[in-house]
């Protein structure tokens, strides 16, 4: 495990940029059945009552502070004010209004981030009407849009909105009900009736549209926010204007410098995704900030765009998971100006979604410091979809790769001792009451005391003082056993391999419950390996069986297995997968991470065939 570095390559510390973030001290009671309950001392303060209070607030004490920004079709700027925004957004609820939308019969959006997917979205919450954000894998990636089918029959929505239908065209017309209004900004579909999105901006605003907003209480649904979890078809998680409201507040006291200047954030993370669309798109929001809508991704071909923007926004507060700062550093390292417009304005760095490999760490330090003669303080926590979702986050004293720090304010922890590790558990306004229609789900998600079981697992960083916070320790469910009964922690094991044969790998599966070793289905980064190889003309199929690149996975496998403690970390065999994962059989989720059960089940045979050494491909063993 990494702590964040302190001294340069003199040997001299490297100071940290101040930032001002809130008091983050925790209390550990012990429970008389062996649990623990960890509160932070810090009260939680007032938070309103409908996160669209805050566009009326800025509207008028802001109205000329532009509040979402996107490319536009020439490649410069759209913005938007807050004054605008709140005209434009009521304009919109007065049309959703009149089309009698509610709860059982909710908008959809199938689209990605935009200024229209924005004002659509705030409109249906200033108005009282659930809306939920759909991932646009499941109409652009899926060859055969069950989930989107299962969606639209859950939800049974009034409204479906898509901004450029041209893409959506075949999962529009396989999975949509005839009878459902479609609405669009550009490219409508043949053959089926679409409402231009413009003709929503021309209802006339009455008194029910006041009326509508003034009866939105703590209770009222906001979003339903999909999840696939570890298995199944996705859930529907009911999000509440309590826990969105409460959960602005919760950050707003952590990251407690966001109070003294209005936020500058460029993010690209989908708001179908609670991250994205919850945790960032309602900070700025609540703050009277700036969003700039990033159409970048930590992609080969689409990181690049990433890069133009912040060539052109200093943001002040920067999220992204670890592969996007990875994707960052060349830029980052080949361009001063770059660097210096990054980090000139920039609070703090915050990562979630997987622990940050220690190389990326120690360069994002090291060009920070080489830029503006400090490094900029890097922090984690942790949360879900069912949490809003920030329940944990790490302050100046719980630095270092996989601290996830204590409990947010007015959020009680829950540690159920589970083998060496605990099992967390959280109660707090920011909980969700439940998964939509499902009830039995919902059931199953909370204890005897009201605690939602979120299934991480966690261990202390300092076993006599919380205040060191606390550590990723995987998920409770992935855990298994070997034959040989030997506990085995998934996911430390998955970090430390993909660090380890980092970055010829994208992803990776471990294989191994009631085996008597461990063997390691791996996802190659395919463009890496042609790097490796020197093979720019190599086809992709032979990139992956070449003899220097076999020859290297040889060797790190040798080392991997060397460095063990035990069997329950020592990997003995490595498969290189020609298929990739599929989004359809639920190897892969909407936000492109792997389900280890799905692969292990729906590639059983091959599982076999690795143990018994038959299995065709790129196997390599110690």
């Amino acid at each position: 495990m990494r702590s964040a570095p302190v001294t340069n390559s003199s040997g001299n510390p490297i100071p940290i940029r101040p930032v001002r973030l809130g008091e983050c001290r925790a209390a550990v009671e012990q429970c008389a059945d062996g649990s623990l309950r960890v509160s932070n001392l810090a009260p939680l303060g007032d938070y309103p009552v409908r996160i669209t209070d805050r566009l009326e607030h800025w509207s008028r004490t802001a109205p000329d502070r532009v509040w979402l920004a996107a490319r536009d079709a020439l490649g410069g700027w759209r913005r938007l004010c807050y004054g605008e925004a709140r005209d434009t957004v009521r304009r919109i609820a007065a049309a959703l209004r009149a089309r009698g939308l509610s709860a059982e019969r909710p908008v959809v959006i199938l689209s990605g981030n935009s200024i229209d997917h924005a004002l659509l979205g705030t409109a249906a919450l200033y108005s009282g009407i659930p809306y939920a954000p759909v991932s646009p894998a499941y109409s652009l990636v899926s060859a055969d849009f069950g989930r989107l089918r299962h969606i639209f029959g859950l939800l049974d929505p009034g409204l479906v909105f898509v901004e450029d239908a041209g893409p959506f065209a075949r999962a529009i017309a396989a999975a949509l009900p005839g009878g459902v209004e479609l609405v669009v900004s550009h490219n409508a579909p043949e053959g089926r009736p679409a409402t231009p999105f413009t003709q929503l901006l021309g209802s006339e605003v009455g008194s029910e549209v006041d009326g509508a907003h003034a009866r939105i209480g703590p209770e009222t649904i906001a979003k339903f926010l999909f999840t696939s979890g570890s298995t199944g078809v996705p859930k529907a998680v009911i999000n509440t204007q309590r826990m969105i409201c409460s959960n602005v507040a919760m950050i707003g006291a952590h990251f407690a410098y966001l109070n003294d200047a209005p936020p500058v954030v460029l993010d690209w993370s989908p708001w179908n995704h609670t991250a994205g669309g919850n945790h960032n798109f309602n900070f700025v929001l609540h703050h009277g900030g700036t969003l700039y809508i990033d159409d970048g991704r930590p992609l080969p071909g689409a990181i690049e765009a990433t890069v133009r923007n912040l060539r052109e926004v200093s943001p002040t507060w920067y999220f992204n998971v670890p592969k996007g700062y990875a994707a960052l550093l060349p830029y980052l390292h080949a361009d001063p100006a770059l660097a210096r417009n990054f980090f000139r304005d920039l609070g703090l760095l915050w990562y979630a979604g997987a622990g940050m490999s220690p190389d990326t760490w120690d360069a994002l330090d090291q060009i920070a410091y080489r830029t503006c003669g400090e490094r900029v303080l890097v922090l984690s926590g942790l949360g879900s979809t069912e949490t809003a979702p920030f329940a944990m986050a790490a302050g100046h004293t719980m630095v270092g790769a996989g601290n996830v720090g204590v409990p947010a304010r007015g959020v009680e922890m829950k540690l159920v001792p589970f083998e060496d590790k605990w099992e967390a558990r959280y109660r707090g306004p920011n909980i969700t009451p439940g998964y939509w229609r499902d009830p039995e789900l919902t059931a199953r998600a909370f204890d005897e005391d009201g605690f939602y079981c979120i299934g991480d697992a966690l261990r202390f960083a300092d076993s006599k003082d919380v205040n060191r916070g606390l550590i990723f320790d995987g998920r409770i469910a992935e855990d298994f056993k070997l034959s040989t009964g030997t506990w085995v922690a998934l996911g430390p094991l998955r970090s430390a391999a993909l660090d380890h044969f980092a970055p010829l790998l994208h992803d990776v599966v471990i294989a191994g419950p009631g085996r008597d070793a461990l063997a390691v289905l791996a996802f190659p980064d395919r463009g890496a390996c042609r790097a490796f190889v020197g093979g720019e003309g190599i086809a992709q199929d032979d990139v992956i069986v070449h003899p220097a690149l076999r020859a290297e996975f040889k060797r790190r496998l040798d080392d991997f297995a060397a460095r063990a403690t035990g069997s329950s970390n020592r990997v003995t065999r490595l498969l290189l997968l020609a298929e990739g994962p599929s989004i359809d059989h639920g190897e892969m989720t909407d936000k492109g991470s792997i389900n280890q059960r799905a692969v292990l089940s729906n590639r059983a045979a091959l599982v076999d065939a690795v143990y018994a050494g038959s299995a065709a491909g790129l196997i390599v063993a110690v």
